[in-house]
C-alpha cells in the first residue's frame, strides 16, 4: 500500500501541474529510488489514457559517463534525444537523488563541454514549452541522500517535502489553486512596474522588467511551486549583488557569489568558496554572463535552505536571479546552454518598484 502522500503527489502532477490526456505522449524521468512515486504516476497516466516512457537513472551511471567518456562523446547530442525532446507532449521529471554531489570528482571543463553539446535540447525545451505544444512539470521524491544534504533525518525530510507540496492536506489540487489565485495578484502588481530595485546587505541592484511578462509559477511546472518570474531587460542590469545561499551546479557547490552588472553584463565576480567553478560557469558561453531571470519565492511553507534548488529559489521571503537563458514565454531573448538560480534572502531586504517600496522584510505590502 503506497503513502497516501505519494498517491496524492501523483494524481497532483497528472490531474493539475500537466493536465494528461488521452493519447499524450508522456516521457517520465527519475531516479531508481522513487520508484514508488514513478507506480503512482504510470498509474495516474494511464488511467488519463497517456502513454508513459520511463527513463530511470542512477547516480553512479552519470559519474561514469562523466569519467570516462572520451571528448567526442562528451560533444554527441543523441539524434534520439533531440526527437524525443521534439516529440513529446508531457515531460516530468522526478529529482531523486541517490548522491547528492555525483559530479563532485569531475573536470568542471568536461561538464562544460557536454553542457554546450546539448544546448540545440534545451533551446527545443525552451521554444515547445513557450507556444504550449509541450507541457512540463519538475517534482521531487524525498531521498536519504537529498535528505542528508538539506541537514535533516529521513523522516523530518519527507515532512518537509509533503508539506511544501500541499499533499499534507484534504485536497491539494484546491490549495494550489487558491495559491495560484495570490500570486496573480502579485503579478498584477509588478505588471505595472518598469524598474526594480533591490536592497539589502551587500546589494543595490537595478534592472528593467517594462514590456515583460511575469509568469505565475502555480504548480503548472515545478511542484513543489511558489513563485512569480520573468526576465529583466538584457542590457539593463546594474549594480551589485550578494547571493545568501550556496549554489549548487553539476555536483559543485559555489558560496558567498558576489556579481557586478554593467549594461547587463557580469563584469566582476567572486565567490567565497568555489570562486574557480563560477568563473568556468561564467565562461561556458556569452550567455551564461547574462541574467535571463528574475524571481520572487513566494511559498512559506519552505522555511530552510535545502541545497536543492527546486526548493530554495521558492523559500518564502526571498528573490532569485538565473544567469543564462531566458525562457520566451517572459519576453527574455537571453540564450545559453545554462540556467544557474542564485538566491538572496530578503527577510531584512526591501524591494522598490519605479522607486516606491513594494516588498520589505520578505513579503510585499499591498497586492
Amino acid at each position: 500500500m503506497p503513502d497516501p502522500r505519494v498517491s496524492k503527489l501523483a494524481k497532483l502532477v497528472v490531474e493539475y501541474c500537466v493536465s494528461i490526456k488521452p493519447g499524450d505522449e508522456v516521457l517520465l524521468k527519475a531516479g531508481v529510488e522513487a520508484i514508488p512515486l514513478v507506480r503512482e504516476i504510470v498509474k495516474e497516466t494511464v488511467s488519463k489514457g497517456g502513454y508513459p516512457h520511463i527513463i530511470l537513472s542512477e547516480s553512479g551511471i552519470d559519474e561514469i559517463f562523466y569519467r570516462y567518456a572520451p571528448e567526442p562523446v562528451l560533444k554527441h547530442l543523441s539524434p534520439i534525444e533531440k526527437f524525443i525532446q521534439e516529440k513529446i507532449d508531457v515531460s516530468i521529471s522526478v529529482i531523486s537523488d541517490s548522491h547528492s554531489k555525483p559530479l563532485v570528482g569531475i573536470d568542471p571543463d568536461r561538464i562544460r563541454i557536454r553542457r554546450a553539446a546539448r544546448a540545440e535540447l534545451t533551446e527545443i525545451f525552451m521554444r515547445r514549452q513557450a507556444t504550449g505544444e509541450l507541457r512540463w512539470n519538475v517534482t521531487i521524491y524525498p531521498t536519504n541522500a537529498l535528505a542528508q544534504e538539506a541537514g535533516m533525518g529521513p523522516i523530518e525530510y519527507e515532512e518537509f517535502i509533503y508539506r511544501a507540496c500541499m499533499v499534507d492536506k484534504p485536497d491539494p489540487i484546491g490549495e494550489w489553486r487558491n495559491k495560484a489565485r495570490e500570486q496573480e495578484r502579485i503579478i498584477s502588481l509588478l505588471s505595472k512596474i518598469d524598474e526594480l530595485r533591490i536592497v539589502s546587505e551587500d546589494t543595490d541592484l537595478l534592472l528593467k522588467v517594462g514590456g515583460r511578462k511575469w509568469i505565475n509559477d502555480d504548480g503548472r511546472h515545478n511542484m513543489p511551486a511558489g513563485e512569480v518570474f520573468t526576465a529583466p531587460v538584457e542590457d539593463s542590469v546594474e549594480g551589485f549583488i550578494k547571493f545568501s545561499f550556496p549554489a549548487v551546479w553539476g555536483g559543485f557547490e559555489v558560496e558567498g557569489v558576489k556579481l557586478k552588472f554593467e549594461r547587463g553584463r557580469v563584469v566582476e565576480a567572486h565567490a567565497e568558496k568555489g570562486e574557480d567553478k563560477l568563473r568556468k560557469i561564467l565562461e561556458t558561453d556569452e550567455g551564461a554572463k547574462r541574467l535571463g531571470e528574475v524571481a520572487f519565492g513566494l511559498n512559506y511553507n519552505i522555511t530552510r535552505q535545502t541545497k536543492q534548488i527546486l526548493l530554495d529559489e521558492k523559500i518564502g521571503g526571498t528573490m532569485h536571479l538565473a544567469l543564462g537563458a531566458a525562457y520566451p514565454d517572459t519576453g527574455g531573448v537571453n540564450k545559453s546552454s545554462i540556467h544557474w538560480d542564485l538566491i538572496i534572502d530578503l527577510k531584512h531586504g526591501k524591494v522598490y518598484g519605479d522607486k516606491d517600496l513594494i516588498y520589505e522584510n520578505g513579503r510585499f505590502i499591498h497586492y
